[in-house]
């Protein structure tokens, strides 16, 4: 670091911020790096809150980045795992369709998969979905065997050790609250802006997750898209005897949503989680004790003040009112969901009948999703980078941006260069 500039400053320590700060100190091994996170430590939100699934590539429309990085990264995340010895697994996922009425719902997932060259991928039948779930019940299904289980918080902090040895600096539980092109007579900088002064680089890569709206406006990006908060509940199966399910199953989702509706998934570290729902909410990190990690990382403790700022921001979207004019009839099945495990367990018991007999565990966990939202109503439903003077923002990188995370860091890293010169 010169004259207290960094060269890089990667702002957000969740899987992807780590991934690009990794991506960075590959291609540029002597530059300094600094990675900043609001949190004391990484992998505090949406990468310590998901399903842990490595997806295939299945759901994800052809030619999108989504299609293209979820593909590569997942090949990639397979890799890491079994260089750095974390624990992966290749369980497998069968998409089922329990009503001739979502047959072709499931052809056109097979026709994304084949497009984005999922490997493995087939067609299954009633007898097939017996065989290889014994438990799962449908007309048809797809399965992919190259999906599989990690826990991502697990990489996550995999990575930042692997950075540490790199000399690259971290600023934990330093929250950014606005970015600025700063102008010099010898070299521009840009300013990361905190409660007690601000760090300098030449360059900000900005992967801010559900405050990445935020941040980027504040450095004189668009409004729009916006981030709406969707929290997601999972409920966790109790233990006492072997998983109702090998691997993981899933129902055809509706295709007009960027959700993959409530699964059945077995954990990395044992157990089986019900979920997610996907609640529209009005706050960013509304996160609902007693959740937690399976690693045990307590959820973020809630701010008033954000709170309140967080709800007037999404009620006063345009986009928030259009997704509930859009959504409505969703919105109300989720409600229910959310007020019910009684309606929560029948939902995944369509496809696993066993489900509705089995004891579930008191407590729930909870997940905030960072959804970009156009003024519109339109959820963003694609990776999204953008570009300030000075910075690159990372503006919706919702699933499968965790399992995408390696090669969604060389794609940002990429645009990061072709900005920069």
């Amino acid at each position: 670091m010169a004259a207290g500039v960094y060269d890089i400053a990667v702002v957000g320590a969740g899987i992807v911020g780590l991934a690009v700060a990794r991506e960075v100190t590959r291609r540029r091994p002597g530059a300094s790096v600094l990675v900043v996170d609001k949190q004391a430590a990484v992998a505090q939100h949406q990468t310590g809150h998901n399903s842990g699934v490595i997806h295939a590539g299945v759901y994800y429309t052809p030619g999108s980045l989504k299609a293209s990085l979820c593909v590569e990264g997942a090949r990639l995340m397979y890799e890491y795992c079994e260089q750095h010895a974390i624990p992966v697994e290749r369980c497998g996922k069968l998409i089922v369709a329990v009503r001739d009425g979502e047959l072709p719902r499931l052809d056109d997932l097979e026709s994304r998969g084949r497009a984005n060259g999922v490997a493995g991928l087939r067609r299954v039948g009633p007898e097939e979905i017996g065989e290889i779930e014994a438990a799962c019940r449908g007309v048809a299904g797809l399965h992919s065997p190259a999906t599989g289980i990690v826990d991502f918080a697990v990489v996550a902090r995999a990575i930042e050790t692997e950075l540490r040895g790199k000399a690259v600096e971290f600023a934990l539980g330093r929250e950014i609250t606005a970015i600025r092109r700063e102008s010099a007579a010898v070299e521009p900088s840009t300013l990361l802006i905190h409660a007690d002064g601000a760090f300098r680089a030449r360059w900000a890569i900005v992967c801010a997750g559900l405050w990445s709206d935020r941040l980027a406006v504040s450095a004189g990006a668009p409004t729009d898209p916006r981030v709406v908060p969707f929290r997601g509940a999972y409920l966790r199966l109790a233990g006492g005897g072997p998983p109702v399910v090998r691997g993981l199953v899933y129902p055809v989702p509706d295709p007009v949503l960027p959700f993959l509706g409530v699964h059945i998934t077995r954990q990395i570290g044992g157990g089986v989680l019900l979920g997610p729902t996907a609640l529209l909410v009005a706050t960013r990190d509304g996160y609902r004790p007693p959740a937690r990690l399976t690693s045990g990382i307590r959820e973020p403790l809630i701010n008033a003040r954000e709170t309140l700022r967080d709800a007037r921001e999404t009620v006063s979207w345009p986009g928030t009112w259009g997704v509930v004019r859009n959504f409505w009839r969703t919105g109300l099945t989720e409600l229910a969901m959310a007020s019910s495990r009684r309606r929560f367990v029948e939902k995944c018991a369509q496809y696993v009948p066993a489900i509705s007999s089995m004891p579930i565990e008191r407590s729930a966990r909870y997940g905030v999703r960072a959804q970009a939202v156009g003024r519109d109503g339109r959820l963003v439903d694609d990776f999204v980078i953008a570009q300030t003077p000075g910075a690159t923002h990372v503006r919706n990188a919702p699933s499968p941006a965790a399992t995408s995370s390696f090669a969604l860091a060389s794609r940002i890293v990429d645009e990061f260069e072709a900005a920069s010169g």
